[in-house]
């Protein structure tokens, strides 16, 4: 049974998750506070953690970097908090996803099932150097990428933006997280960068750049490889 840790202040939302959670055959812990999950999440071991980021006691940025000193499980935020900083913020510290207050609870659950999926699936470990996708094939070692049985020439910035990504599969990169790994600069003016490149990477390797399958966009947050 997949264990799900319910990180949320307010009790309507809180039933209305449990009732949702268990119909679906969820294992559920739930905490009131950021102390309290931090508590569950050492001796419970959930499989992934839902979390409002206004608690009473800490913010959930904070929860956030705690349970990443230890753990890699999955976190998705749900918050009321909009502004594409405060997103960026929970996303820099280690959350997987975003969701916003309200939202759809069928939304939740297909994010819920795909964030417990990534972790399920092998993940590349340190020593994999070959990603095969059904389009192409990256070469880490070697440093190349070979799509219908030819060599595709990229540039060194997307040859490195393109390795950021795939070795983190799955995952939600931000845009501050690429901008100061390649360029070394965190300003968000900069941005119009990574839409240059990753256009550029689009046309050289998905059969559909307007409609990518593998290089995708999160609007104002940053980019997700989907093998």
């Amino acid at each position: 049974m997949t264990r799900v840790l319910v990180v949320e202040d307010d009790p309507q939302l809180v039933r209305a998750l449990i009732i949702n959670l268990q119909a679906r055959r969820y294992g559920i812990d739930a905490a009131p506070d950021g102390a309290t999950a931090l508590r569950l999440a050492a001796a419970r071991q959930p499989d992934v953690v839902l979390l409002d980021l206004g608690l009473p006691d800490m913010d959930g940025v904070d929860v956030i970097k705690a349970l990443r000193g230890w753990t890699r499980v999955p976190i998705l935020v749900l918050s009321a908090r909009q502004a594409s900083e405060e997103k960026v913020a929970a996303l820099d510290v280690g959350a997987d996803d975003y969701i916003t207050k309200p939202f759809s609870m069928n939304e939740l659950i297909a994010r819920l099932r795909a964030a417990v999926r990534r972790t399920e699936e092998a993940t590349p470990g340190p020593g994999t150097t070959l990603f095969e996708t059904a389009g192409f094939t990256i070469d880490l070692l070697a440093r190349k990428v070979n799509k219908a049985g030819h060599d595709v020439r990229l540039t060194p910035t997307e040859w490195h933006l393109l390795e950021i990504l795939v070795t983190n599969p799955g995952r939600l990169v931000t845009q501050q997280e690429l901008l100061q790994e390649v360029w070394g600069v965190s300003q968000s003016s900069k941005t119009n960068y990574l839409r240059v490149y990753m256009a550029q990477l689009r046309r050289k390797l998905e059969a559909d750049p307007a409609h990518p399958r593998y290089l995708i966009t999160e609007p104002g947050m940053g980019y997700r490889f989907e093998g």
